[in-house]
């Protein structure tokens, strides 16, 4: 089932230097709540500056909704002290309120008012509030509440140059479609492995009926006894009719012209909900997708934006610069929901997706990936699965695709390991490959068992008191509180600068997204 990459590797083996200079980034989303786990209703903390224009703090979905985000990094270690350093000073901006450690919410009540992130009277702020307005309307508020953590890579121009022969925006692009199709094919091991998410708070349903088996403990748990990440199931933030959008990731020009029609095109259900009720806009239009970040998608090529521009033309302007991973759940044993075995993990895997041969997709063999996916995200654990090929021509065993996942991802350690020195790739694939002969050690099987114990709720608050202890408690290590505070002072002003920027109305804004 795993393609036959040793002919690429024993190339890399040759020219490992090609991997000197790998660049990324973490963005971690979080819930504040109050010491009894529910839901914050305060504002975001003046101490953190404007949710519209700060470099490390902002809002996602909800006020209560934190972000935090980390500049574009070469140093693992570097990259993940900063993302704590936010993490301490954000604890000590907000009280008596905890950071969420899980990805799933629990103590919000059916019909709770989940205030949306405001980003002040800009045009662009007022829009990015609609399209929170639109999400709600469309999908709930309550599936946006779900929080993951999402993972920025980029390889260095030195390997596509030395695998593609060019470093023009076509071969690149053509390279990191080739990395992402491999994803569809076999990202379902990053839920299998990391997946935290096997259980959801009764709450969730909120009375909705559901085809899942789920057990249920006494303390109003449901859960899925093999489970990995419920919040990647058809429970979480999915979008039906994104399914039949035509979109695949064969090609620059393809993608980007699928996307763009996607946002153009009609659709019947959203039109039930209106433009405007009373006066009020409740979605930017009727359109299947509002603007291109709603479509849902595990992973996503980007290129940083310039202003103005949309993520599609800034694509079609430069081609991918780097690739989104967007299948991890929050990790509830750290503080900080994201660890250096997983950085480590996800270098090792992408670069093996950016070498291994990925033949095109059409749309529906891309529909088909999620079959696998859907398994290991409902039953991943389950003794003797089993995963198909393409669409399901031929049955594999999940222990056994790992394993030899693993053996060629030992390759890409050793190799990166001799670019950066010591022997921490290895480790990681040592300690990871283990996970499937026994599925006990995955993160889903050991958050499982503290919550059939003390409930999602019980283990939730445990855990994110005990965080805001170790966070406040710490000394900051590399950001400093003058560098909070200035970026904080900065952050007002470019918010202010926006604001008084503005040179036309908002119904002329909202006209040329209809």
């Amino acid at each position: 089932m795993i393609p036959d990459v040793s002919q690429a590797l024993s190339w890399l083996e040759k020219h490992p230097q090609v991997l000197k200079g790998i660049q990324r980034g973490l963005e971690r989303e979080t819930l504040r709540v109050n010491a009894d786990g529910s839901l914050a209703t305060t504002g975001h903390a003046a101490a953190l500056g404007s949710a519209l224009t700060h470099k490390w703090i902002t809002t996602d979905f909800a006020e209560a909704l934190l972000e935090f985000i980390t500049p574009v990094e070469g140093d693992i270690d570097h990259m993940l002290t900063i993302m704590r350093d936010i993490h301490r000073y954000t604890a000590r901006q907000i009280g008596d309120e905890r950071m969420w450690p899980l990805s799933m919410p629990c103590y919000i009540k059916e019909g709770q008012e989940i205030e949306l992130a405001q980003y002040g009277s800009s045009n662009i702020g007022r829009l990015k509030t609609l399209y929170r307005e639109g999400l709600k309307n469309r999908y709930g508020a309550l599936m946006q509440t779900i929080s993951g953590v999402h993972y920025n890579f980029s390889l260095p121009m030195a390997f596509w140059e030395a695998r593609n022969g060019s470093t023009d925006k076509d071969s690149v692009s053509e390279g990191y479609f080739r990395l992402i199709r491999n994803y569809y094919r076999f990202g379902w091991v990053i839920p299998y492995l990391f997946g935290a998410s096997p259980a959801i708070c009764s709450s969730f349903l909120q009375g909705k009926p559901t085809t899942l088996p789920f057990e249920k403990t006494q303390n109003g748990m449901y859960y899925l006894p093999y489970a990995t990440s419920l919040r990647l199931s058809d429970l979480g933030y999915t979008n039906k009719s994104q399914s039949n959008l035509g979109i695949t990731f064969n090609n620059l020009q393809d993608y980007v012209v699928a996307l763009k029609a996607a946002i153009k095109t009609p659709s019947e259900e959203y039109a039930k909900i209106g433009l405007q009720k009373e006066g009020k806009y409740l979605q930017i239009n009727t359109n299947v997708l509002q603007i291109e970040n709603e479509l849902y998608a595990p992973i996503r090529p980007k290129r940083v934006t310039r202003s103005g521009e949309t993520p599609s033309d800034a694509l079609l302007r430069g081609g991918i610069e780097y690739i989104e991973v967007r299948s991890l759940d929050i990790n509830p044993f750290t503080a900080i929901g994201v660890d250096e075995q997983q950085v480590r993990f996800l270098d090792l895997f992408m670069v093996w997706c950016a070498m291994a041969d990925a033949p095109e997709m059409s749309s529906d063999e891309l529909l088909c990936t999620r079959t696998n996916w859907n398994r290991v995200i409902l039953e991943g654990r389950r003794p003797g699965l089993t995963l198909g090929i393409g669409c399901e021509t031929a049955q594999f065993p999940l222990a056994q695709v790992g394993k030899d996942l693993f053996r060629d991802l030992k390759r890409v350690a050793q190799t990166l390991d001799g670019v950066y020195g010591g022997n921490e790739y290895e480790k990681v694939c040592d300690q990871l490959v283990a996970s499937f002969d026994d599925p006990e050690l995955t993160f889903s099987a050991r958050i499982l068992r503290s919550m059939i114990d003390n409930g999602i709720g019980g283990t939730g608050k445990a855990l994110g008191e005990q965080y805001r202890a170790q966070l406040c408690n710490e000394p900051l290590e590399i950001l400093r509180d003058e560098d909070f505070i200035a970026e904080c002072e900065a952050s007002l002003l470019r918010q202010q600068e926006v604001e008084a920027g503005d040179t036309e109305s908002f119904e002329a804004l909202l006209a040329r997204h209809a």
